[in-house]
């Protein structure tokens, strides 16, 4: 059945609530491991807008199933990075770079399978933004759609990659001062300075699970485990690059490190960031220096606020505060089915919230 999504949650046909969602529908749900090819076109690319799937893809090689992957690459912009084409090497896929000196744009993502071939055509990109919080549109096309128009995916690669254009393909074997390599972009070194869309803050209404260790007795049965806040699956680009693997544990989880600011006890952190891939699909932070404190309740506000590339702050609103319920107006998400909400703000609409409540 055909769909079309414009997300964030702004319009949908059918069940898919935004792209990540469709791709879990034609990779994820279709039984569709080892049994055919997965095809990923577009024009940006970095770590995070791979890293729902990457546990899936390596999985479906190794099933006997493959992965095709064509991106657009340049010499001296930003376009898609030498970490998620590692990644992608790792699990197995056919990756293929396009040079920027012929502009490549198209997005779109698929399969092909016995069942027939299945489409999505789109605006979002395969990056953070475009998988998570970008004004995206994507239209799934359905296997007797694309039948009935003839479209066909190898055929439509194919005559990509015959093109007169600069097209380098991608092998772990080959050194970074390999032309194709020369195309890439280092995420982790290049430490871009966020723009306007990067300067956000989250908001979280705080569950039970979040604060019990906050407010539990050291030594307590309350007080064992990790402390962390969960938050939305949609944080693929609130957040750096995703590259840390767990070392432990069958299933795989991804995580990175950043500096934490917490407003409230006057001192900065390093703490991780983790995204289980192959569990709950949910992104945890962890708010360790909070424990024991009794500084936040269920039913609080916790403000994140992404200042720098890995740098950020966070505030906690109390309930009956003046700043708690202007922020709380902006959760207006669902996590999960327990109540939970969250929302992104800009930096600089926090900022005159901060500023008004003080006058007051």
């Amino acid at each position: 059945m055909n769909e079309l999504t414009f997300n964030p949650g702004v319009y949908r046909t059918g069940r898919s609530d935004g792209l990540v969602s469709l791709l879990e529908r034609i990779w994820l749900r279709e039984k569709f491991l080892g049994k055919g090819t997965i095809y990923i076109v577009s024009g940006f690319a970095n770590y995070n807008g791979g890293v729902r799937f990457f546990p899936f893809f390596a999985r479906h090689v190794e099933s006997g199933g493959q992965v095709v992957a064509v991106f657009a690459g340049s010499s001296n912009q930003n376009l898609t990075s030498q970490q998620v084409v590692r990644e992608l090497l790792g699990c197995g896929a056919d990756v293929h770079i396009v040079n920027r000196k012929r502009p490549m744009h198209a997005k779109c993502y698929g399969s092909k399978s016995g069942k027939g071939e299945l489409a999505v055509v789109t605006s979002g990109n395969f990056t953070g933004p475009g998988m998570a919080q970008n004004v995206e549109m994507a239209v799934l096309l359905d296997q007797s759609t694309t039948r009935d128009m003839g479209f066909s995916w190898e055929a439509m690669v194919d005559k990509m990659l015959r093109q007169p254009w600069d097209i380098q393909t991608a092998s772990l074997g080959q050194p970074l001062s390999a032309p194709v390599w020369q195309l890439l972009y280092d995420e982790e070194a290049s430490r871009i300075p966020l723009d306007g869309a990067g300067e956000t803050t989250m908001v979280v209404i705080l569950g039970h699970s979040d604060t019990a260790r906050i407010n539990a007795k050291p030594g307590s049965n309350q007080a064992q485990g990790t402390q962390y806040f969960w938050l939305s699956r949609d944080c693929y680009d609130f957040f750096p690059a995703l590259t840390l693997l767990n070392k432990r544990g069958e299933k795989r989880t991804y995580s990175c490190l950043i500096q934490m600011y917490f407003i409230d006890l006057g001192r900065e952190e390093e703490i991780r960031v983790t995204f289980e891939a192959e569990n709950n699909s949910d992104f945890r932070l962890g708010t360790g220096p909070l424990r024991h404190t009794g500084r936040a309740k269920r039913r609080d506000i916790a403000a994140i606020s992404r200042v720098g590339e890995s740098r950020y702050e966070l505030r906690l609103h109390r309930q009956g505060t003046e700043t708690y319920r202007p922020v709380l107006a902006y959760a207006v998400n669902f996590v999960g089915h327990r109540g939970k909400q969250y929302g992104f703000l800009s930096n600089q609409e926090f900022g005159r919230i901060l500023e008004s409540t003080a006058r007051t």
